[in-house]
């Protein structure tokens, strides 16, 4: 077998992979484990891909809030990392070489706090988009985690893997059910899937979050009276899903569907104090949801 940090200087020596930020990028401490984010880089996407549809002068209202364009958004890509005992569970795996030069840089990050990729014991999957699952092969095509178990949501497995939906996605998405699928077949040995509800390994609880996908999922993380969730994209940035989340994002598949989720998500955060942890939120996306005028206010805790 040919060596994975091979493929990482041959990576990182041909620009495919991003400058690598600080090693850790939050840190919370639930119980004896330890949960971190670590960077996969960043997404360059146009405004529209979030902000068609919205309403346009409440639109500038928010974004000048926070200093945004509408044209151009540049979303940091956080992957946690739960460290319990012996088990390193890793929640999605990033972007990998394929789809963005700013983006795909997990192992690399992962390499600086020590791990190498056969460290990974659990990889559990909030959904199949290209920065949360084309990071699982090299460019061998081979599972990067290779040691790893795989998990996913059972209606977010079979919605990637139904041959009809590259067909029903959308000409924007197609590339996305192509790639998810590719990705699919790799691990279609070694995946287990769960359900909405189900303690997915000890602690961590799967919460169904549709909308942004068919079968995104939510992931409880609880130690005794400390508890955080991780939410992956169905709370997808800082400044619109946070001051206005019952607004249709154009980056949803269901955008009424999506909104639902974040309200049920906001409600849990806020009533039962519960930190969150963000995909794509700044400050390595970890931290509260405050209540703030008619919406919520990310208030992030850092290392």
């Amino acid at each position: 077998m040919h060596s994975r940090r091979s493929v990482l200087k041959m990576a990182t020596s041909s620009g495919v992979l991003a400058a690598v930020p600080a090693p850790i990028l939050a840190r919370l401490e639930l119980g004896s484990a330890n949960l971190q984010t670590v960077s996969d880089g960043n997404l360059v996407l146009p405004g529209s891909f979030i902000f068609d549809g919205m309403p346009e002068g409440e639109l500038q209202t928010v974004l000048e809030a926070f200093e945004l364009s509408s044209d151009r958004i540049t979303p940091p890509c956080n992957l946690t990392l739960l460290q319990d005992g012996p088990r390193n569970i890793l929640f999605d795996v990033g972007s990998g070489p394929d789809f963005m030069p700013t983006a795909g840089n997990v192992v690399a990050s992962l390499e600086a706090i020590g791990l190498a990729p056969e460290d990974i014991t659990h990889v559990v999957f909030t959904h199949a988009h290209p920065d949360h699952i084309w990071g699982l092969l090299d460019d061998f095509d081979e599972p990067v985690f290779y040691e790893a178990t795989y998990m996913m949501g059972k209606a977010e497995w079979e919605y990637w893997w139904n041959p009809a939906t590259v067909d029903t996605i959308g000409d924007a998405r197609a590339a996305f059910a192509v790639g998810a699928k590719r990705r699919m077949e790799a691990v279609e040995d070694k995946i287990i899937l769960f359900g909405d509800g189900d303690e997915v390994l000890p602690g961590i609880a799967a919460l169904a979050t549709p909308g942004h996908t068919p079968g995104h999922m939510a992931f409880e993380v609880r130690q005794g009276s400390t508890g955080a969730l991780v939410v992956g994209d169905a709370i997808g940035n800082h400044h619109v899903a946070f001051r206005r989340p019952s607004w249709v994002s154009g980056s949803d598949q269901d955008g009424e569907m999506a909104a639902a989720s974040r309200t049920m998500l906001f409600d849990r955060l806020t009533n039962e104090d519960l930190t969150v942890v963000g995909f794509h939120l700044p400050a390595g996306g970890i931290g509260h949801a405050e209540m703030h005028d008619d919406g919520f206010l990310f208030v992030p805790e850092g290392v």
